[in-house]
C-alpha cells in the first residue's frame, strides 16, 4: 500500500467504519507522525486501541498506568488489569474490584486440588450461588434460578461427603 497523501510506502493503516460506512487511510512514517498517528512498536497496544476502537484519547479518561495508559475506567468495564504497574497506579481503587471477583474475599482464593475443599471455600461458593440465585428468582429468570438451585444442592451433596469422608465415614471396604 502507498501513503494517500505522497506515495511512499505506507506504515500505518487505518480502517474506520462510521455510520455504516467504511474509511481507509494510508499513511507513511514521516506522514503518521506529523498526524499524531500511534506508529505501531512505539506506543503499548492498548493505547492504540483505546484511541481507534473506543474513540477516545486515553487522557481525557483520567487518572492512567505510567507504564501501560490504561484507565481505571477501562480496567472497571473490561475487569482486565492492563500490566503489573496497574497494581500500583491503581492500589487504592482495586481492592473494591478483587472483593468482587474473589466473590466478597479480599485475598486471591486460587484453586485447591480436588482432594479436599475447605469449609470456607465451601461456603464462599455457596454465597456466590445463593446471590445469584436470588438476583435470578428476582429478575423472574426461572430457569436459571433452577439451575442455581440445582448447583446448590450439589455443592451441599459435596460438603455432605467431604464431612463424612473427614469423619471416617462408611469405612473402605
Amino acid at each position: 500500500m502507498k501513503c494517500d497523501l505522497c506515495n511512499k510506502p505506507a506504515v500505518v493503516h487505518e480502517v474506520s467504519i462510521n455510520n455504516g460506512k467504511k474509511k481507509e487511510v494510508h499513511l507513511c512514517l514521516e506522514h503518521a507522525q506529523a498526524a499524531g498517528v500511534a506508529i505501531p512498536g512505539q506506543q503499548p497496544i492498548n493505547k492504540l486501541l483505546t484511541k481507534f476502537v473506543i474513540g477516545q484519547s486515553p487522557k481525557s479518561t483520567g487518572k492512567e498506568c505510567p507504564d501501560c495508559g490504561i484507565t481505571f475506567a477501562q480496567i472497571k468495564r473490561s475487569n482486565l488489569i492492563g500490566c503489573p504497574g496497574c497494581y500500583n497506579a491503581f492500589r487504592d481503587s482495586l481492592g473494591s474490584l478483587i472483593e468482587q471477583a474473589q466473590y466478597g474475599a479480599s485475598s486471591h482464593i486460587g484453586r485447591v486440588p480436588n482432594r479436599k475443599h475447605t469449609p470456607s471455600q465451601f461456603e464462599l461458593r455457596a454465597k456466590k450461588l445463593m446471590n445469584e440465585l436470588d438476583a435470578a428468582v428476582t429478575a423472574e429468570q426461572y430457569e436459571r434460578a433452577a439451575i442455581l438451585r440445582d448447583r446448590l444442592n450439589k455443592l451441599s451433596t459435596e460438603v455432605q461427603a467431604d464431612e463424612d469422608e473427614v469423619q471416617g465415614g462408611d469405612g473402605g471396604s
